[in-house]
Parts: C-alpha cells; sequence; structure tokens
C-alpha cells in the first residue's frame, strides 16, 4: 500500500524577508520571530525544537526537546546525560537545532558548539518545575529498553509515596546544555517555492557575516 503526498501542497505567501528587514544581528531577528511565534494562538510550543546530535563517525540522531531559555550566550534545553543524545554530546558536542513554525511559514536553522550548564543553573531550573516532572527524571533511564510501562508507573508511584511530605534533588544524570551557535538561518517560505533563506555565521572577531542563500 501506498499513499499519495503529493495532494499535501500549500503555497507560502505570509511574508517576504529582505536583508534590510533583517537585520545585522541574528540574536535580534530571532528574538523577534520567537516573540512572534508566541503570539501565535495556532503555535501551542514555539518552543519546540528538533535538535540534531551525531557519533564521532557521523552517524546522525535527532528529536524533539523544548527549548528552555536564550541570549546572547546561547540556547539551553535539559534531558538526561546517559540518554542517546546525552552521550553523543559527551563525544561530539557539535548539534544544530530547527524551529518550525508553520502557520508563520518559517524555519530557523542554529548550528554550534553544545556545553554543559553549571550545576547551580541545572539545579535552579530543577527545582522551578512541578514535583511531577522532578520525579520523572528520577524515574526514566532515558533511551534504555524497559520490559514495559508498568515499570515506569511502579517506580513513579513509589517516589510519590516517598516525598510525600519533602522534595527529591536533581538527579546527578539529569542537567542542562547549551548550544553556543557559529551559525543562524533564516528561512521564509516564498511563492513558487522561491524562498528566502539568509544565513548568518560567526566571525573571528566575534561579529557576524550574513549570506543570501539560493532557496
Amino acid at each position: 500500500m501506498s499513499t499519495d503526498v503529493t495532494t499535501f501542497r500549500k503555497e507560502y505567501r505570509f511574508d517576504r524577508l529582505s536583508e534590510e528587514n533583517a537585520g545585522d544581528d541574528p540574536y535580534t531577528l530571532f528574538a523577534a520571530w520567537f516573540r512572534l511565534a508566541g503570539e501565535n494562538g495556532a503555535i501551542h510550543e514555539p518552543n519546540a525544537m528538533a535538535l540534531a546530535t551525531a557519533t564521532p563517525a557521523g552517524f546522525p540522531s535527532i528529536r524533539m526537546v523544548l527549548l528552555k531559555s536564550f541570549d546572547r550566550a546561547g540556547f539551553t534545553f535539559f534531558t538526561n546525560y546517559e540518554s542517546r543524545k546525552g552521550r553523543e554530546l559527551a563525544t561530539n558536542p557539535h548539534a544544530a537545532l530547527l524551529f518550525w513554525w508553520e502557520p508563520l511559514e518559517r524555519q530557523v536553522r542554529i548550528e554550534g558548539v553544545v556545553e554543559k550548564l553549571s550545576a547551580a543553573a541545572s539545579d535552579e531550573y530543577y527545582y522551578s518545575r512541578p514535583l511531577g516532572s522532578r520525579l520523572g527524571a528520577w524515574v526514566s533511564q532515558q533511551s534504555k529498553v524497559i520490559p514495559d510501562r508498568s515499570v515506569l508507573d511502579t517506580r513513579f508511584a513509589e517516589l510519590q509515596a516517598e516525598y510525600s511530605e519533602s522534595h527529591p534533588d536533581r538527579p546527578p544524570f539529569w542537567g542542562g546544555y547549551r548550544l553556543v551557535p557559529e551559525s543562524f538561518e533564516f528561512w521564509q517560505g516564498g511563492v513558487n517555492r522561491l524562498h528566502d533563506r539568509l544565513r548568518y555565521q560567526r566571525q573571528p572577531d566575534g561579529g557576524w557575516q550574513r549570506e543570501r542563500l539560493a532557496p
């Protein structure tokens, strides 16, 4: 059986991306786009992003994670250090992010080097989470094979009882990462598939070189 996917076709007409309205600073442009995505009622998680990592041999993997903060230092997310992405980042700290905001016909690609956040920064975020999420970090041996769902449910119930009157510490195997950008690419969908693509690449002096790419 095959499915005809050619019927899923959309003409992009929302906006144009010019050098004049993009400016010279990718952080400023990202913040503006992110704010607009957050204000768009059809985008329920504008901070959802695909995170691509790879082994030292170049075998890639990708998954959706949630951006938790961004500034000129980089883009932060949290996960289990022993997960597949954590293991890959430990041996190959290069990664890429992708934001896709379909109602705005926009995507942003960001590539760079990933570093671990400090224990203090990971603690601060961990203790701000709902109790269920904090317990969940202890329950899941992320990316490892488990026999069935009941393993998770049973362990979660045990921890709920254990911490009914106290709070768990942050697991030593769970914390934050920051991707420090080396390049940004902003994509705006265009009519006749003539999309606008502007790439910013970090220069040795810390500035950014802006280039237009063919669609």
